[in-house]
């Protein structure tokens, strides 16, 4: 008996039901790798030895004596569901949670699994070559979705100095923006431009054309800026 595995009341989950499968094809050590290994579970898996020491695998445990070897995990849904998530990584890169739910909504509408018909990725819609770029591991785990696409637009905002024109480069790529010194004359990308800004700020929002500039400072660092007023002492070129 020492050596023998049963599964029972594994219900409702189609991981389960492969379980139950699998236990009549694997040892008690391999079926439990198995189990923690699975990336997609959801269930919560619990393991009971008893007096003859056959083990149990169970999602409905009876009593103190089930030790639980897996946690399920929670799978978001809803808008409200990525709200702790937005809001910790807002503030961690100084981005508005508004902003950044208006653009999950433009480029996903809240679909985690969206995929593009240029093979952007989850809810912030990551490029495969930018995802890789921000070495996000997993472009559909909501979290390190929203966290690549946020840090990317913290770095389009660094760059360009201003909302429309990272919108712009967020969707377009940046060196769309600099080689046409403004928003890109690209149907798609107005808007998608459009369409954040007046999600982010409750209102129509009309783009008006919008030209940058290229500020070279003393030390060598290139700003691009549509105020070029505010660098008059600086080597101000447009493009």
């Amino acid at each position: 008996m020492a050596g023998r595995t049963q599964i029972y009341k594994l219900t409702g989950s189609p991981f389960a039901c492969y379980i139950f499968l699998m236990a009549r094809m694997l040892s008690p050590i391999m079926l439990l790798l198995l189990i923690l290994l699975v990336p997609d579970s959801r269930a919560d898996i619990y393991k009971y030895v008893d007096d003859n020491g056959v083990i149990y695998f169970t999602n409905v445990p009876e009593g103190d004596s089930y030790s639980r070897v897996m946690t399920e995990k929670k799978k978001l849904q809803t808008r409200e569901d990525y709200n702790e998530i937005i809001q910790t990584l807002s503030s961690q890169y100084n981005i508005e949670p508004s902003l950044v739910k208006a653009m999950i909504t433009v480029e996903s509408n809240w679909n985690y699994n969206a995929v593009s018909h240029k093979g952007a990725m989850g809810l912030m819609q990551l490029m495969p070559s930018t995802a890789k770029d921000l070495e996000v591991g997993n472009p559909f785990d909501p979290e390190e979705n929203i966290e690549g696409g946020i840090r990317y637009m913290r770095f389009l905002l660094d760059k360009f100095n201003d909302l429309p024109l990272a919108l712009a480069a967020y969707n377009a790529g940046p060196r769309r923006v600099e080689s046409s010194g403004g928003i890109p004359s690209i149907t798609e990308t107005k808007q998608y431009v459009k369409k954040v800004l007046s999600i982010y700020k409750e209102k129509t929002y009309n783009i008006a054309e919008t030209r940058i500039y290229k500020v070279t400072l003393d030390d060598g660092t290139v700003l691009f800026t549509n105020t070029p007023f505010a660098y008059q002492n600086f080597k101000v070129s447009s493009f």
